[in-house]
């Protein structure tokens, strides 16, 4: 992997190819506008298969168009309808380019169709999270390719069918990220961060599933707290689930959650329905308690300290009681390196050249955990949150603010042809 300084790229205002760049995306806004309608139209909950596909041609056939080589990843051996991935380019800088083709809205659900709202608002099913961010990559490259530079940059982009709901396991499902993230420089993630055109993202916050299974004695309820009898299985969770609270709390950015919780003297989970069921009674010491929850970190050496503490305390436990804490796979974090903030320094001069002005860093407490993240630890430098803002992602009020579009198309062009300048 070629090393990009981005430190050393200059801030200097519109040139004569710039000013070619940003013509051309004001050219191809309609076609923008139009593919962005219809996508929205096409029902892609991750589970739709068949609209995920649908999603995926549409995007494919755009960039055939210009040039790109473009394929599919069968999603079979993990679950999913799989990803679209593209190619083009033989030198310059890689960059690699990330979207993703599923919403979280189900074939069923009654929010299906794009709506226009007064104020250039644009009401519909996954507009901003994220089918507006992947008409943004499309649109950036046919501006460059339009205005004649796109040659001057190697671009892969990887658009996911199941960032709303990742296939398993996750080293299969998110295998062709990964393998484009070893070949990349830089990636660029294009989903709308925290719905403010005035801040990105250069951290996330990991995601990872926990489970604790407590185990206790079971008795007549009058016996609780003796010598015999000990705590039970509820009392010993209640301590375990404030200690963590207590113990982690210094952790700068670290959240945990205990989502869901079932206890009796019988208790059972059922991941595929998230749901539980138990039985006990008030005069019975509780015999088993079940809780299922996250934890995000913001970095690896973060993650590894609190799973360190929450084991020891699962394991310091109340008398005739035990408890066992695994942890799942899942989301590693972004970390807010030196080389992601020299990125987002050049982002942001793109935006104040363009008259929009300055673009911060979100904070990480408002960003999720992306696809972006599984290429943190492969490229040299990573930004997100470039796509089209809104609000109300994830809700039947996922609204976009249509007046970004253009914004973001001209910052995320301009950006590629500047690090293609100054490689």
């Amino acid at each position: 992997m070629a090393m990009i300084i981005i430190g050393a790229q200059p801030a200097f205002a519109m040139q004569t190819q710039e000013r070619a760049i940003i013509k051309a995306v004001a050219a191809g806004l309609p076609l923008a506008r139009q593919t962005l309608k219809q996508v929205v139209n096409i029902n892609s909950g991750t589970m739709n298969f068949d609209g995920v596909h649908q999603v995926g041609d549409v995007f494919a056939a755009e960039l055939s168009a210009l040039g790109f080589q473009t394929g599919w990843v069968e999603g079979g051996d993990f679950g999913r309808a799989g990803h679209l991935v593209a190619m083009r380019g033989t030198k310059g800088p890689k960059i690699l380019l990330i979207g993703h083709l599923d919403t979280v809205f189900a074939k069923t659900d009654a929010f299906q169709t794009f709506e226009p709202l007064p104020r250039d608002r644009v009401k519909g099913p996954g507009i901003t999270d994220m089918k507006g961010g992947d008409v943004i990559i499309i649109a950036a490259m046919r501006a460059l390719h339009d205005a004649g530079v796109l040659d001057q940059a190697q671009i892969k982009i990887v658009m996911t069918g199941d960032e709303e709901s990742s296939g398993r396991p996750l080293n299969r499902s998110k295998a062709a990220l990964i393998d484009a993230a070893k070949w990349a420089d830089i990636a660029l993630g294009f989903e709308d961060g925290d719905g403010d055109i005035k801040t990105a993202v250069i951290a996330r916050r990991g995601s990872v599933r926990w489970t604790l299974k407590v185990t206790g004695r079971a008795a007549h309820s009058s016996q609780i707290f003796t010598d015999d009898v000990g705590y039970g299985a509820i009392l010993e969770t209640a301590r375990i689930l404030n200690a963590f609270r207590e113990g982690l709390a210094d952790m700068q950015n670290l959240t945990f959650n205990p989502g869901r919780i079932v206890g009796g003297t019988k208790a059972n989970m059922d991941r595929a329905t998230y749901s539980g069921t138990a039985f006990g009674k008030s005069n019975v010491v509780s015999q088993t308690a079940l809780v299922s929850g996250g934890i995000r970190a913001a970095s690896g050496e973060q993650l590894a300290a609190a799973k360190a503490r929450m084991q020891t305390i699962a394991s310091n436990n109340l008398a005739h009681t035990s408890a066992a804490l695994s942890f799942a796979e899942g989301y590693p974090p972004m970390a807010p390196t030196k080389a992601n903030k020299e990125l987002l320094s050049l982002y942001s001069a793109i935006s104040k050249d363009l008259g929009y002005g300055e673009v911060l860093a979100v904070n990480p407490r408002k960003a999720g955990a992306a696809d972006i993240s599984f290429t943190a630890g492969y490229v040299d430098a990573a930004l997100d949150g470039l796509g089209l803002m809104g609000t109300g992602g994830h809700t039947k009020e996922e609204t976009a603010d249509m007046t970004t579009l253009k914004r973001n198309i001209e910052k995320t062009a301009l950006l590629i042809y500047r690090l293609s300048e100054g490689e």
